[in-house]
């Protein structure tokens, strides 16, 4: 499961490493990303089929739901299941997209809650990949826009704390599953794996991440490292 992670680096930051076309967002760095926020994320606009952000709301409404109260129930999206679960599949298909990470967090499943973060050892950035859909209110008329986060089977790293982990695409992999050309069930099934545990790293962090009124760098300083 994926209900929390960070993004620091800026927009410009992540229009580069990922050939963004007009980057012109105002964001600010944000520590405590939380379900039903809105979110940066990166998908490709019709009919140039150029990689441009989007803010979408993170809880996916599908298409045809009678509202959208739904989301809420739908910040994840199994990978193992997604190409066939109603939610998910029609998004699958034609509207993948990518959530930039600077790493997110986990909370211990067993005795104390204890909350930790994971990123990357290089400190990189992580591409999670992503779905994304357009919920029209049929009595207002508005268009809103949301997306959900893949997850996976957890690593090695991952697994003392939560059996399960976000998709994190390798950058050689981001264009494929945003659909730069076309590929294959099999091929974008073989997207949906954990990362690599040896380029990853989990510590220990404050319990003020459970508050999403707590958004400051504080939150990603370690209390103890785990591994």
């Amino acid at each position: 499961m994926c209900g929390r992670f960070l993004l620091v680096s800026s927009p410009e930051e992540v229009a580069k490493i990922f050939r963004v076309v007009d980057p012109l967002v105002n964001t600010r760095p944000r520590y405590n990303i939380a379900p039903m926020q809105d979110v940066l994320a990166i998908i490709r606009e019709e009919p140039m089929k150029s990689r441009v952000f989007a803010n979408l709301r993170w809880g996916l409404v599908p298409h045809w739901a009678k509202d959208s109260s739904g989301g809420a129930k739908l910040i994840n999206a199994r990978g193992e299941t997604i190409a066939d679960k109603p939610s998910f599949r029609d998004a699958y298909r034609n509207r993948r997209c990518v959530i930039p990470a600077d790493g997110f967090y986990e909370w211990s499943r067993e005795g104390a809650r204890i909350p930790f973060a994971v990123a990357r050892k290089d400190r990189e950035m992580m591409p999670f990949a992503g779905l994304w859909e357009r919920w029209t209110d049929r009595a207002s008329g508005e268009t809103i826009r949301t997306c959900t986060i893949v997850t996976t089977t957890a690593n090695e790293i991952c697994a003392p704390i939560h059996d399960r982990m976000p998709v994190i695409l390798a950058l050689d992999d981001v264009g494929r599953w945003l659909g730069d050309e076309p590929a294959d069930p099999d091929a974008l099934a073989a997207l949906l794996r954990p990362y690599p545990a040896n380029e990853m790293v989990v510590f220990e962090i404050d319990k003020r991440v459970g508050n999403v009124r707590n958004d400051d760098p504080s939150l990603i300083e370690p209390v103890r490292k785990l591994l």
